[in-house]
């Protein structure tokens, strides 16, 4: 004789169907949550990029940048782990680049024992836009000749602009020669330190 199902409680059953509504709402909540933060735009703030993720990136691979000083060509050498920080400023430059050497002379030594495996590329259309001695560290700046395919490589490069205008822009390089940030003029140096510090935890 088959016993007979013994019937549960109107509020039990209440309950249980309130507990399975709640389990529903959280799951899909949590879904649509998501969605419209990820279509908003918004990052959480450990993932967010001070510069600007340049789309597509600039492509350097092909370029050989040859030294300033004559000793020859800059390779890439990407084993070898080397970011880059980059800029392109016109040869009036004067006091304006004299500040931004200090910025990221600053931001290279606040890099710590990671320092060395950061270099500053100078881009000069002319030798004297170079930064004066002693305001970079010579560990970390590299001065680079003028190459028409090196500063083509740097989206809106041309911005720098000066008297009455604001700035150079600066760009960074990740280890296989490929522009993949750009700060544009005026940006806060402590952005790029922290963008450089993630950066140079990436194996």
């Amino acid at each position: 004789m088959t016993p007979t199902p013994t019937p549960i409680p109107p509020q039990r059953r209440r309950r249980n169907r309130l507990l399975l509504l709640a389990l529903f709402a959280l799951f899909f909540g949590s879904l649509l949550l998501a969605g419209a933060l990820r279509f908003s735009g918004w990052r959480p703030a450990a993932s967010k990029n001070y510069g600007e993720l340049l789309q597509p990136p600039g492509d350097l691979r092909e370029v050989s940048p040859l030294l300033a000083d004559g000793t020859g060509d800059y390779a890439w050498n990407p084993r070898a782990r080397i970011w880059r920080i980059a800029l392109a400023p016109p040869s009036d430059c004067d006091d304006a680049c004299d500040a931004l050497a200090r910025e990221l002379d600053t931001v290279w030594r606040l890099l710590g024992r990671n320092a060395d495996r950061v270099h500053v590329f100078w881009i000069c259309p002319t030798t004297a836009c170079a930064p004066p001695a002693g305001i970079m560290h010579n560990r970390a700046l590299r001065v680079l000749q003028y190459s028409a395919g090196l500063r083509a490589a740097l989206p809106r490069n041309d911005e720098n602009t000066f008297g009455g205008r604001h700035g150079v822009p600066v760009y960074v390089i990740d280890p296989n020669g490929f522009v993949i940030l750009r700060y544009s003029p005026g940006f806060d140096p402590a952005g790029l330190r922290a963008d450089m510090a993630k950066l140079l935890k990436l194996k």
